[in-house]
């Protein structure tokens, strides 16, 4: 993502096209203070200060863009100017109005949106075009600041392509080649308990899930940091892929299953943040990953599983198996009593039909959490919402012959009720942050294209930041 920008140099600042910033709000008294022939440009090209216009020199060629802007505060403020301007280098111009640069992160934002806009997910194009007109380059006034876009852009964007990645190609094995290349990337470590071992060291819910795969399941490990360091743990659900199982679903719940892996990819792009910014915790990550298949001996409904935990679950479900992979990570990653575990899934489509598919919920029994997990993601522009965890909803989960069902009977509350089956296996003092997400852009927004997407860890790194920065 570093090819969209370029340092700053007295030759690059004479050479680049300025972008102009003006608040829409700031757009009348602006336009006054120009020469009559840019008013006169303007003005026929019907130009209102919303979006931008491209100014000519006399010979023809760009003189600078006028870029209209609703704010300043906006993390997306460089929409997708950066596919619709003519291939060459531009910088922000200083000049813009005061108000549009009135805050220092007006420059790193607009660098972290110019970069996701130019994201594409292309590995599998065999039409591909000759790129004749390359896309624009971004000046930027620092190396430091080219580095910290680059560690947000880079992050999103391995959300992105792990999600948009078909099953075919990203199987449990598969994340663990990406856990090992991020451990190498970053001097962590990295382990995998693959296949019977998860029997063998007492992951029994992980393995009932993924056994009836060719794929072997697995629980993946990978931590990095100070040991003495406050202990941060991330959990990510890694479906790679849910047929439902015997409770297969139709064809149509079925299509982006492949995107089941999206808590999987959560956890490393926060995780490739965290360590990126050299964030000053201990860091632990673990991905129970499998895919849910039908086979002879796949789990079935009515079988009681044993977790980690010696909670006995009845199934009443084999199609709400992320939180019987989840459970037994849980269990692991409490063991050790860290600071705050935080799990990222695409669990139920009961928080989607509450929330929508763009806002992710969240739940947690601690108010200060929640207040200042909110707080981050206002703060950065990126939403998070806390769901309630209504303790008379643990009812639904009663079972005639074991400690608990996996999936309430009832539809009603699903997310609340799937939330409550996580709680089940982490320490009430243990500050526990479950994030229910969708992964997938349905439509396409500025900057993010209909595909894989990132939801909440800007906010949840922007809250680990302030917490142990």
């Amino acid at each position: 993502m570093s090819s969209f920008f370029t340092l700053a140099s007295p030759d690059s600042k004479k050479v680049s096209i300025p972008i102009t910033l003006i608040i829409f709000s700031e757009y009348s008294s602006w336009f006054k203070s120009q020469t009559t022939q840019e008013k006169n440009w303007l003005e026929s090209n019907n130009y209102t200060g919303k979006g931008f216009c491209l100014l000519p020199n006399q010979d023809g060629s760009i003189s600078r863009v006028i870029y209209g802007i609703p704010d300043n505060e906006d993390f997306f403020i460089a929409g997708d100017l950066a596919l619709q301007l003519p291939s060459g280098n531009y910088i922000i111009d200083e000049s813009s109005s005061k108000k549009a640069l009135s805050t220092p992160l007006t420059h790193l934002n607009f660098l972290i949106s110019w970069g996701l806009s130019c994201y594409q997910f292309a590995p599998y194009k065999t039409n591909k075009t000759p790129n004749d007109n390359p896309l624009p380059i971004l000046v930027a006034s620092s190396q430091n600041l080219i580095d910290e876009a680059v560690s947000y852009i880079d992050s999103i964007a391995l959300v992105r392509d792990l999600v948009n990645t078909p099953a075919s190609d990203l199987m449990p094995q598969d994340i663990s080649k990406q856990v090992d290349q991020l451990a190498k990337e970053f001097d962590a470590h990295s382990q995998h308990i693959i296949g019977d071992d998860l029997l063998t060291q007492n992951y029994p819910t992980i393995h009932a899930v993924g056994r009836a795969s060719v794929h072997e399941p697995r629980l993946i490990n990978l931590t990095w940091g100070n040991e003495k360091a406050p202990k941060v743990t991330l959990v990510g659900k890694g479906v790679c892929f849910d047929s439902g199982g015997l409770d297969l679903k139709p064809t149509s719940a079925m299509r982006l299953m492949k995107k089941d892996m999206g808590g999987a990819a959560h956890v490393l792009g926060l995780a490739r943040l965290i360590m990126s910014q050299n964030l000053p915790v201990r860091l632990r990550v673990l991905i129970p990953a499998v895919e849910n298949a039908v086979s002879a001996n796949a789990f079935r409904p009515g079988d009681v599983l044993t977790t980690r935990k010696g909670i006995t679950v009845e199934i009443d479900n084999t199609d709400a198996e992320g939180r019987l992979v989840l459970c037994d990570a849980l269990t692991e990653a409490d063991s050790e009593s860290p600071d705050i575990i935080i799990d990222f899934a695409t669990l139920t489509g009961a928080c989607r039909v509450a929330l929508g598919t763009e806002l992710p919920g969240f739940f947690t029994q601690h108010i200060d959490v929640a207040n200042n997990l909110s707080k981050s993601g206002n703060s950065v522009h990126d939403p998070v919402w806390q769901l309630p965890l209504h303790a008379p909803y643990q009812d639904m989960l009663k079972s005639d012959i074991a400690d608990t069902l996996n999936s309430a009977p009832t539809g009603f509350g699903g997310a609340i009720t799937a939330a409550l089956y996580l709680q089940l296996f982490v320490s009430k003092e243990t500050h526990w942050v479950h994030f229910d997400v969708m992964a997938w852009n349905n439509r396409k927004l500025p900057c993010r294209p209909i595909g894989g997407e990132a939801f909440g860890i800007r906010a949840t790194f922007e809250y680990l930041n302030q917490r142990f920065r």
